[in-house]
């Protein structure tokens, strides 16, 4: 591997790789967003991807494995948005704004940058199965909890962190579900929607939080 102006420049087998990765990763978005994550299979997603079931385990263990890659496409962007957020806000209103920063900036993406027709493509296949909305909310020390670990002065496994994303997760799957409740998995519905149903959702959950220090 060579470098041009400080950047590495990728073999052909590298460079191949990331291709094959990448054909596969959008023959899943395609396949889940027609027929759902449920509905799609290993075998089909390889299919189309002109690869064999075979190759598709050299690069993903399981069908959640390529849907949370899929996810990921969502998460590195708002970890990239998180860490422009200043210290001095509160964890929480800090991912509030980085969310709100990728969702809308989806919308004026350059070429080869999450677009709002990906992002929100990535949201109806989260709709279309509970088992994937729980995998999504699992702990798994994705970008954003890195990020959020920063943020906090600690390791990724704190169990501070582990408490932020069980709760930012709580909010996210809130939102998504009031946002698909009287649509045909988010079909017709625009990144400005997806925002102001979290909105909505984050601002009700800042209500109750307020709260909590009152005597009952």
């Amino acid at each position: 591997m060579v470098e041009v102006r400080g950047e590495p420049v990728l073999g052909l087998r590298e460079r191949k790789k990331r291709r094959t990765r990448a054909t596969l990763i959008d023959a899943a978005a395609g396949l889940c967003d027609r027929q759902g994550f449920d509905g799609t299979t290993v075998d089909q997603i390889a299919a189309i991807a002109d690869v064999s079931p075979r190759t598709f385990s050299r690069y993903f263990s399981t069908k959640d494995a390529i849907a949370l890659a899929l996810i990921d496409e969502v998460l590195d962007r708002v970890a990239a948005e998180l860490v422009r957020q200043p210290p001095e806000l509160s964890h929480f209103e800090a991912l509030r704004r980085a969310y709100v920063a990728m969702a809308l900036s989806t919308k004026s993406a350059p070429v080869g940058v999450l677009s709002s027709e990906r992002f929100m493509q990535i949201l109806r296949i989260l709709v279309s199965s509970g088992t994937l909305q729980q995998a999504a909310v699992d702990f798994r020390g994705n970008p954003v909890d890195v990020a959020v670990a920063a943020r906090m002065g600690t390791a990724v496994d704190d169990r501070r962190v582990k408490l932020m994303a069980a709760v930012w997760g709580g909010i996210l799957m809130t939102a998504l579900r009031e946002l698909a409740q009287d649509t045909t998995a988010l079909r017709g519905v625009r990144v400005d929607d997806a925002v102001a149903a979290f909105e909505v959702t984050y601002a009700d959950f800042m209500v109750e939080i307020a709260g909590l220090g009152q005597h009952v």
